[in-house]
C-alpha cells in the first residue's frame, strides 16, 4: 500500500505482523494477481458505545496503478462490506481527503455517500 501511495514503509517484524493478523477486530483483504499483490484494503471493528453494536473503518485501500479502474477497488469493499453484513454490521466508512479527487470520484461511484467532517491529527 504503501509504494501506491508513495509513501515510505519499514518491514514489520514477523511478530508483529502475526499479531495483528490475529486480531479479531482488524480485516485484511488481499487482490493478487498470479501469487502477487495488486491490491490492498485494510479495515478496523469499531465497537460503538452508543449501542451493543459496531462500524466498520476502511483504513486503507489500495490498488496498483496498471490495475486500477478494472473493478478491484469496488470489488475489495464489496469483500469487506460483505464481511460487515455477516458480523451484524450495518456501517462501514472511510475517510478520505478533501484534495484526493481520485478517492473521492472513486467512493461516489460505489455508492458512497460524503459527508463533511473534519478530521484532527497528533503526531509526535
Amino acid at each position: 500500500m504503501a509504494s501506491v501511495f508513495g509513501e515510505s514503509s519499514a518491514l514489520v517484524s514477523q511478530e508483529y505482523a502475526a499479531a495483528l493478523l490475529h486480531r479479531d477486530d482488524f480485516i485484511v483483504i488481499a487482490g493478487l494477481l498470479d501469487g502477487e499483490p495488486i491490491a490492498g484494503l485494510t479495515a478496523f471493528v469499531i465497537p460503538l458505545t452508543r449501542s451493543e453494536t459496531a462500524e466498520m473503518f476502511i483504513y486503507d485501500i489500495a490498488v496498483v496503478p496498471t490495475h486500477q479502474r478494472q473493478g478491484i477497488g469496488r470489488r475489495l469493499v464489496q469483500e469487506v462490506r460483505g464481511f460487515a453484513t455477516r458480523r451484524n454490521i450495518a456501517t462501514t466508512w472511510v475517510p478520505a481527503d478533501n484534495e484526493d479527487d481520485i478517492a473521492l470520484d472513486f467512493y461516489r461511484s460505489i455508492g458512497g455517500t460524503p459527508q463533511v467532517v473534519t478530521i484532527f491529527t497528533f503526531s509526535d
